[in-house]
Parts: structure tokens; sequence; C-alpha cells
């Protein structure tokens, strides 16, 4: 029963995150743009939504090697965004500084926000454009960087932050001070302010708009021709949603437990085959969001110290002592892992303490009964008679011999050339096909139990 709940626990919270990734991706995924052959008289849009990570840069430079492909006109690039990663925001930033097509960032759809990280890849535009009530701004390193920073190391975060958001306004001739408000003070502002600041060029209603609107204009030297241009949206493919849905922190923290869960399950089950599979596989992609994003180190450190602390309570009556310690150090371990992450990304506590109740009760309750269960003698078939006593029938020594076990006569010798008599007691050392090898019962003061 116990392995079961093991094999059901790990499967289901793995079934889970798949059910979660097709159902969010498979529709998306499948979409086939409708025009595959170069046209010189389109645009190519891509919508960004959510945080900023790794796999949007994969998303924004796949969306201009085929607009260049495409020979498109430019590529437009809707975004609403709390912010992200500020490695991130640096490769999109220089992807788009050093693209030869146009590129509009189109602050869409009413409603919506380019902050943090989102200001800067605005501003890295070529041509911006937000609409109706939407804002730009916040562009704090405090909220890109997440986590607390010593004065010095802020200062400096800062310092380049501000010069960084400053020299893409100057490269795309937009309000440079304003850019650096954006960053020092906080400040965000509405798309009609922006607009007057100079920090936009358009305020369009829609996409439709926006062409318009950007038609005629010269981008790299060469006039835009957008007023009847074709819009081919790219979707983003099922790795890059993939992807960006393991890489999110409450699935990261999911995958986390079911590679515990899992392998621990297999450990204390063997040949389970689905727990394993479960956790290496969980294992896997935790390793690869790891490697994209930045974890603490000494949050794994901790959670590694939990999973001892566990382990070590199946063998050692500290009554709850090492469960406790174990909890405090995987809830301080599953805080710490994520604490680099931007604020809007960052873990809540409605994650942290059900996987920390759920985690205490697996291994307080399933994993060491399972553990237990490894090192504890055999409790049927004729192992576990070793070591029990049982009664001479026929005299017994290195020749032969009789005994009874369990109202059976069994040929038995003794491990010695000593002799052990008839109606005496003999302690069962061990089976080899149909004869027991015995040696004499030395009586103690506890309770002998005895095989008749």
């Amino acid at each position: 029963m116990t392995m079961k709940w093991i094999q059901n626990i790990s499967l289901s919270l793995f079934l889970i995150g798949a059910l979660l990734v097709s159902t969010s991706s498979f529709g998306s995924a499948l979409q086939v743009d409708s025009t595959d052959t170069a046209s010189g008289n389109s645009v190519t849009v891509i919508s960004v939504e959510g945080a900023i990570g790794p796999t949007t840069t994969n998303y924004i430079r796949r969306g201009l090697e085929t607009s260049i492909e495409r020979n498109a006109e430019a590529l437009i690039i809707e975004m609403d965004t709390p912010g992200g990663l500020l490695t991130s925001t640096q490769d999109i930033v220089q992807l788009m500084l050093a693209s030869e097509m146009p590129i509009a960032v189109y602050v869409t759809p009413s409603g919506g926000n380019a902050g943090s990280a989102g200001t800067f890849i605005t501003l890295a535009g070529h041509i911006a454009a937000m609409a109706p009530t939407t804002t730009i701004g916040a562009a704090s390193p405090v909220s890109m960087g997440g986590g607390q920073q010593d004065t010095v190391m802020q200062k400096k975060i800062f310092n380049y932050s501000e010069s960084f958001i400053e020299n893409i306004a100057k490269e795309r001739d937009r309000n440079a001070e304003w850019a650096r408000s954006a960053v020092r003070d906080g400040e965000a502002i509405t798309e009609t302010e922006a607009l007057e600041l100079n920090v936009i060029d358009f305020i369009s209603r829609d996409l439709d708009e926006l062409l318009v609107q950007m038609d005629g204009m010269e981008v790299e030297g060469e006039p835009l021709q957008t007023a009847q241009a074709s819009i081919e949206r790219l979707e983003e493919s099922f790795a890059e949603k993939f992807f960006s849905f393991i890489m999110r922190p409450e699935i990261m923290l999911i995958l986390t437990m079911v590679a515990i869960y899992g392998i621990v399950g297999e450990v204390t089950n063997p040949g389970a085959i689905v727990p394993g599979v479960a956790g290496v596989i969980a294992l896997i992609l935790l390793l690869y969001g790891s490697a994209s994003m930045p974890i603490n180190v000494a949050g794994f450190v901790l959670i590694g110290l939990a999973i001892v602390l566990f382990v070590i309570e199946a063998f050692t009556p500290t009554f709850g002592i090492l469960i406790t310690g174990g909890a405090v150090s995987f809830f301080l371990g599953a805080l710490m892992l994520f604490q680099e992450f931007p604020a809007e990304m960052q873990l809540s506590w409605y994650w942290l303490v059900p996987a920390t109740i759920l985690t205490v009760i697996f291994f307080g309750w399933i994993a060491t009964s399972g553990i237990k269960i490894q090192f504890t003698e055999h409790r049927t078939g004729l192992e576990s008679l070793i070591g029990k006593k049982a009664k001479v029938v026929d005299t017994i020594d290195q020749n032969g011999g009789r005994i009874m076990i369990s109202g059976e006569y069994w040929n038995a010798v003794t491990e010695s050339d000593e002799k052990i008599k008839s109606n005496q007691w003999c302690e069962i050392v061990r089976f080899e096909g149909l004869t027991v090898t015995v040696k004499p019962h030395k009586p103690n003061k506890e309770i002998d139990h005895g095989v008749n």
C-alpha cells in the first residue's frame, strides 16, 4: 500500500505538469503560417506576454530570422510584460540594436504594460508605439535583479542600468533623461505622456492603424511600405512554450518535488519503474531550467540537507526533531532557490507552504515506511525463520538429524561438531535446499520465540 502511494503521488504530479503543458501549448503549436514564401510587402508579428526570460530571447531571435527570410518590411513585437531577467533583456536589446531589419515594439492590448525589462526593449525598437490606456516605465534594477543587494552592489547595478538605458535611448533618438529617471526613480508614465516626452513614436488603437502610421518612415536608410502590408503572425513553437512553462518558478518547484519523490520512491521500492522514470525526467528538466535561470545554489544545498534529515529520522527516534529541522530547511531552501528572480517572478507562499507540508508528509509517513522496509528482516518465507529456535526430534550432528518447523519435519545438520540431543532446542542458521543448518540455542533473559 505504501509503495502504491509513492507511485501515485509521483505519477500524478508529473502527469499534471504534462497536462498543463499540452493544454496551454497544443493549440497554438499546431498553427502554421498561411504563407511560407517570401513576400516583400508583409510584416511579421510576434506576441510577447508575461515575464521576460531565455525563451523570450529565442522567440525574438527566431522572429528576426523569419522576417529576414520572408523579406518582410518589418518585425512587429506586440508586448505586455511586467518585466523579467536583466540578462535576457541585455541579450534582446543587443539583438535589436544590431538588427538591420526594422523592428517596431507595440505595447498592447489596452491596459497592458511595458514595465521594467519591457521599458528597455520598447526603447530599443526602431519604432515604438503604445495602445490607449497602457503604461511604460518603473525600470528600477531592484525589480529586475531580485533579492537583497548590499549598498555597494546596488549602486553598481543602478549606475550600470542608468547608463545602459541612456545609451539605448540616445541610439534611437528618444528622451534619454526620462529613460534615466525610469531607472533611477522608478518613474512610470501613460501612453499620452510617453508620446509628449518623445519616449514613443505613436499611439495606435490597433495593429492596422500602426501599419498606416509606420508607412513612409525611413528606417536603416529605407522607407517602410506598410500601409497595405499583409500581417503574418509567427506563433511561439511548442518547444518555446514548453521550456517557457517549465522555467516558471512554481513549475520548477513542482519538478524539484517530483524528482525527490520519484527517486526516493524508486530507491525504497526497487523495480517500481514509474517513480524512477518520473523522477529522472523531472530532474533533467530541472537541471535544464537551472542552467538557464539565476537559481541560487544555496537553496539546493538546503533542500539536500532537508532530505538527509528526513532519511535520518527514519532510523533515529528523535520524536520529530529532525522532521521539524528538515521542514524548516526545505522551506528556506525553496524560498532561497528563486530569490534571484525578479519580483514578478518570485515564488509566493501559497506555493511554498503546501509544498513543504506535502514533503513532510511524504518523508514522515510514506518514504520512512519504505526506507525501513529495506532494512528490516524478512517477514515471510524461509528467510523469516532464520534466528528462530526449533525443537530437535532426532539427535543432530554434522551427519544429520531432524527438527520440527511449523509442524513439518526437516533434515538438519549442525554447523560445528557439537551434537544437539533430541527434545532440546536449536537455533536455525540457514536453509540449503531441504536441509537446515542449526546451532545450539542459548537462552537469554528476553522472551524466546520458537517454531514448533
